[in-house]
C-alpha cells in the first residue's frame, strides 16, 4: 500500500485577512468559524486515518511555537523549518529532500493550513486516489468544480479522461491558468472544462525533484547540496544559499511547464479558501437580518449583508449599531478598525503593502 505523507503549508502571512491576520498571528491560527483554528482543523481532518508520523508541517521558526499550541499532538519531527519564506516551490523542494531521506517510497500530499473543508471524508478518498496516480509517476492536483466565474482563483483546464481511480474521476491537465479577468472567468465557467486551483497536490519526492532539475536548476543545486548533507540543515551555508534564491510558486516554477499532470474531480469537499473577508462572511452563520457577527453585539436597523468581527484582545462587550448600511466589512482589533465594502475586501492586501511602504509596520505585527 502507498505510504502517504501530508505536507501542510503553514508559513504564509494571510495578508488578505488583515487586520485580524498579522505576522505573529497569521490567518491559519485564527478562529474564524468556531473554537478551533484553521490550522488545528487541517490537522484534525487527517489524524483519524493518517498517523501523526506521516504529517510534516512546513513553516518558519517564528511560527512553530504558535502552531504547536494549536496542535499540541505534533512533535518537533513533524515540523520542517524553512530558512526564510521563498514561495511554495523552494519549500516543497526542501520537503521532497527530507522525505527522500526518511522514506524514498512515500507520496507527498501537499495540503493547505488555511482553507475550510466541510467534508473531510471526501478529502481522504481523493488523497488515496491521488496517491495511486502519483505512485505511477503523475503530478496530481485536486480540481474544485467552480461555483461561479470567480476572478480570485487560478484555473486548471482539464483534458481527456483518465478513467476512475479508486472511484474518483481523473483527467489529464491541458493548462494551468492564472487569475483571469471577469470576461475570461465567465468563459471558463460556462465551458465546463475548468476547475478552480485549490493548491492541493500529490507526487513522489523523486518526481518533483526531476521536474525541479529541469525547470528550476538553481533551486535544484541548493537542494542537491542539502541532500548530500543527509537532509540536515547546514547552518549558515544553507541560510546563505537560501537567501540567494528568487521567490517562486510551485505553479509558476514547475506545474505550468511539467508533463504527465493529472487532475482529480474534487466535487463535494465543501471547500473554501477563505481568501477574503467576503468569503469569511459566506462561511459564517447569519442572523435574521442577514448579518454575520463574531465577538460583538449588533443592533441592525434596515441593515443587511454586513460582517462584523471583534478581536479577542478587544473584548466581547463591543456594541455595533448599523443603520441603513449593507454589504460592509467591519473588523475591530483594538489598534485598527477596518471598514470597507465586502466586494472591495479583496483589496486589503494592497492596504498591507501601503503600510509597509509608509513605515507603519507596527500595525502588521
Amino acid at each position: 500500500m502507498t505510504r502517504l505523507v501530508a505536507v501542510i503549508l503553514a508559513g504564509g502571512g494571510g495578508t488578505r485577512l488583515w487586520p485580524a491576520s498579522r505576522r505573529r498571528r497569521p490567518k491559519q491560527v485564527l478562529h474564524l468559524a468556531g473554537d478551533r483554528s484553521l490550522f488545528a482543523e487541517s490537522i484534525d481532518r487527517l489524524t483519524p486515518w493518517l498517523p501523526p508520523g506521516q504529517i510534516l508541517v512546513a513553516t518558519s521558526s517564528d511560527l512553530k511555537q504558535v502552531l504547536r499550541r494549536e496542535a499540541p499532538g505534533l512533535r518537533d519531527e513533524n515540523f520542517l523549518l524553512e530558512p526564510q519564506p521563498k514561495g511554495t516551490a523552494p519549500v516543497l523542494g526542501l520537503a521532497a529532500v527530507v522525505l527522500q531521506q526518511r522514506d524514498p517510497e512515500a507520496v507527498m500530499a501537499v495540503l493547505t493550513s488555511d482553507h475550510a473543508i466541510q467534508h473531510p471524508d471526501r478529502l481522504q478518498s481523493l488523497l488515496l486516489a491521488g496517491a495511486e496516480l502519483a505512485s505511477a509517476g503523475k503530478l496530481v492536483t485536486l480540481g474544485i468544480p467552480p461555483e461561479s466565474p470567480d476572478t480570485g482563483f487560478g484555473y486548471i483546464r482539464r483534458g481527456e479522461s483518465l478513467g476512475e481511480v479508486l472511484g474518483e474521476k481523473a483527467f489529464s491537465v491541458l493548462q494551468f491558468k492564472e487569475k483571469p479577468d471577469g470576461a475570461t472567468a465567465r468563459e471558463y465557467f460556462e465551458s465546463g472544462e475548468y476547475y478552480w486551483n485549490a493548491g492541493m497536490f500529490l507526487w513522489t519526492p523523486n518526481r518533483l525533484l526531476e521536474e525541479m532539475e529541469r525547470w528550476m536548476p538553481g533551486l535544484h543545486r541548493v537542494l542537491t547540496d542539502f541532500s548530500h548533507r543527509g537532509g540536515q540543515p547546514a547552518g549558515e551555508e544553507l541560510a546563505s544559499a537560501w537567501a540567494a534564491l528568487e521567490p517562486e510558486t510551485i505553479d509558476f516554477g514547475i506545474l505550468e511547464h511539467a508533463s504527465d499532470l493529472a487532475v482529480l474531480h474534487a466535487a463535494g469537499l465543501g471547500w473554501s479558501d477563505i481568501g477574503s473577508w467576503d468569503r469569511v462572511y459566506h462561511l459564517l452563520a447569519k442572523d435574521g437580518t442577514g448579518n454575520a457577527a463574531q465577538g460583538g453585539e449588533v443592533i441592525a436597523r434596515e441593515a443587511t449583508g454586513n460582517l462584523i468581527m471583534v478581536g479577542a484582545e478587544v473584548g466581547k462587550g463591543r456594541l455595533f449599531v448599523l443603520q441603513g448600511v449593507e454589504d460592509l466589512v467591519l473588523i475591530d482589533t483594538g489598534d485598527v478598525l477596518l471598514v470597507c465594502r465586502r466586494d472591495q475586501s479583496g483589496q486589503v492586501r494592497e492596504i498591507v503593502e501601503h503600510l509597509e511602504r509608509a513605515g507603519l509596520e507596527r500595525f502588521l505585527v
